[in-house]
């Protein structure tokens, strides 16, 4: 089950964060919350003293998602309250993630805090992270740019590795589906005196699926290698360097399913095909001068190739982007510093297979950033923050942010939170990847100009017990604004397109509420969004499409630790207004998971999606002819009832 018992990853993060201001709620589980560090916000403050609104999802909580969808972590981020994962292609299941109804490319998603899935890579980053060598994972919503810079205008996700433990670690995943999918994946770490070492490698495959008779895979055929070693020296007790590399190789075809399959003749030919690989450095240095105060210097580079194919077009490009810090934190009792400067270098080579412009593009950014953190009472936090870039060819940016958290009573508080943001323009938006780059103008400081942003949230958590009953609830406000977002639209040219920065603007606003009820080994979840995203284009509003405006999520589960888990889930989504005008239907998602755990190794199955929701039952989900198809934008499942299961080994 993709998603079953998985809304407890990402509701569970949503718990956590009303669970952290709690100082009386299960004082086990507060114990471990407080062992927590969060590296997101680079403060040394535990969860429950952070001023930044932050979801986690710790380890247990990826073990289970690791079941679920071992190959990727899509179900993983589209199961929280405020996050949607759009799907950008009908044929190859290209996606990007959505918070709070804004576009995927207005979200950072960070690895180890170095920024290496956007821009051309944006449509697959989602899809090619495998889970398992993952320790946690941390979401911020609404802008956070004041340490990482632009990009962060929705939010961002901060996808965090595991590090090498004295006590060996050994551990393998085995996962078939019955739409033809097989997922073999290795961990391995360990620290020894003076050098530590993890290994991830995985191997995830797809057979060409097609649940409907519409005659096109709902999943594409798929052959992906990822193979992530990383090495840790400690060189003393105050000095640290770990150097890690990121590979990935995959292969993704989708389109017609007999021409898929080998059996495609003059009418069945269409395909989208997607090949592509990536080689990504990551070096970080620390050394603390005492415990107070630490440098830190990082380093990536990180090189992206992908070449798409469809019948009479090719794009294919390179992506080399390199990211560089110096930052210094002084971390004392009442107070944390953390200041430093960044230089993120972005470019892109096109090798063009047509006469077509080609969309060359070099983007340099230098930054200098300093955060606050203050314990100003027993009963207030505040954490401000101060940015400013400078992006050649669009000059400077200033993005300040300020946080406060409020310990109301000991089971009530709250955090208020805004900031500024901004983002440069490249040619690589969902508007775009939906039509495969195929006749669009280049984006140039020429012509356009940064979309910048200003945003904030406001939320309540409260959490207390009834006896063996356990009550959590977190309800948060949010609102952002994007002042001339850049948007796809049509030239002088027949077929042409060009981005260009409206006059005008995006807003979404909304509410997100998470309630968590624990009675004995039962858990149950409920998350409910609210999202109301809105296009001003020259003074014509419209609804921002593709957003559900009501999510409703639902999660009930058993566990008896160390021997069962067993999860049932609903999820509802509203309709959506699509980028053609029309409506979507509302739908709802079902599924269900269970897990026998012994010692060392584990059972699991999932039933994903029973009742089959597929938008092929809705109407076809394309115009045209299966020759030329043109297709409307997915909003719904396209692959139907799915039933995974595999073997867990801890060795």
């Amino acid at each position: 089950m993709k998603k079953a018992c998985g809304l407890a990853l990402l509701l569970l993060a949503g718990s956590a964060v009303m669970a952290q201001d709690s100082l009386k709620v299960a004082e086990e589980k507060e114990h471990e919350l407080e062992e927590v560090v969060i590296s997101s916000t680079r403060s040394s403050r535990t969860i429950q003293s952070i001023p930044t609104r932050v979801e986690f999802i710790g380890g247990e909580e990826l073990e289970e998602k690791g079941n679920m969808k071992p190959g990727d972590i899509r179900m993983m981020l589209n199961e929280s309250t405020g996050i949607q994962t759009q799907q950008v292609s009908a044929t190859s299941a290209n996606s990007s993630i959505r918070i709070q109804g804004l576009d995927g490319r207005y979200t950072q998603i960070l690895k180890d805090g170095f920024p290496l899935y956007a821009g051309f890579s944006g449509g697959l980053g989602l899809l090619q992270t495998p889970p398992l060598d993952l320790k946690q994972v941390e979401v911020i919503k609404g802008a956070s740019s004041t340490l990482y810079g632009g990009g962060a205008i929705a939010g961002l996700v901060n996808l965090v590795s595991k590090a090498p433990a004295e006590e060996r670690e050994l551990r393998f995943l085995v996962n078939g589906t019955s739409a033809g999918g097989l997922d073999l994946n290795g961990f391995y770490s360990q620290k020894f005196e003076k050098v530590g070492l993890t290994i991830f490698a995985s191997r995830n495959s797809s057979r060409p699926y097609d649940p409907s008779e519409e005659g096109f895979t709902a999943i594409p055929k798929t052959r992906r290698y990822v193979f992530n070693p990383k090495l840790f020296l400690y060189f003393n007790d105050r000095t640290r360097l770990n150097v890690g590399l990121n590979t990935m190789f995959e292969d993704r075809i989708g389109g017609d399913i007999k021409y898929i399959k080998g059996n495609g003749d003059a009418l069945n030919s269409y395909f989208e095909k997607n090949k592509s690989s990536r080689f990504s450095t990551q070096l970080s240095f620390e050394h603390d001068f005492s415990e107070q105060n630490r440098l830190t210097i990082k380093n990536s580079v990180n090189n992206f190739d992908r070449k798409i194919s469809i019948p009479g077009y090719i794009f294919d490009g390179r992506q080399l982007s390199t990211y560089s810090e110096v930052a210094f934190n002084s971390n004392h009792e009442k107070s944390d510093w953390v200041a430093g400067v960044n230089l993120y270098t972005d470019q892109f080579r096109e090798s063009p297979a047509d006469n077509f412009i080609k969309r060359d593009y070099t983007q340099n950014t230098l930054g200098a950033f300093v955060q606050n953190t203050w314990e100003t009472a027993p009963w207030l936090k505040i954490e401000t923050g101060l940015r400013g870039d400078y992006v050649f060819d669009y000059g400077f940016v200033f993005l300040p942010r300020v946080s406060g958290l409020f310990k109301i009573t000991p089971g009530l508080s709250s955090r208020l939170g805004g900031g500024l943001g901004y983002k440069t323009p490249t040619i690589f938006t969902e508007e775009t990847e939906r039509r495969q780059f195929r006749s669009v103008l280049p984006v140039s400081p020429d012509g356009n100009k940064l979309e910048k942003s200003y945003g904030a949230n406001f939320d309540l958590n409260y959490a207390t017990h009834f006896g063996e009953l356990s009550f959590s609830l977190n309800h948060m406000f949010f609102y952002t604004r994007i002042n001339d977002p850049l948007l796809l639209g049509p030239t002088r040219d027949p077929g042409v397109t060009k981005l260009r920065n409206v006059n005008g603007f995006v807003d979404t606003k909304g509410t997100e509420t998470n309630l968590k009820l624990g009675y004995g080994d039962f858990k149950l979840f409920v998350g409910y969004t609210l999202t109301d995203a809105r296009l001003d284009e020259n003074g014509n509003r419209r609804v921002n499409p593709l957003t559900a405006k009501h999510r409703l999520n639902n999660v009930l589960m058993y566990e008896v630790e160390d021997k069962w888990k067993v999860g049932l889930e609903a999820y509802y989504y509203s309709k959506q207004t699509l980028s053609d005008g029309t409506v979507g239907r509302s739908y709802w998602i079902t599924g269900f998971m269970a897990e026998r755990i012994w010692e060392k190794f584990s059972l699991f199955i999932n039933f994903e999606n029973f009742t089959d929701t597929r938008q092929t039952r809705f109407g076809s989900i394309y115009n045209g002819t299966v020759t030329n198809p043109v297709f409307k934008d997915i909003y719904a499942p396209l692959d139907g009832f799915v039933v995974n299961g595999g073997i867990k080994l801890n060795l």
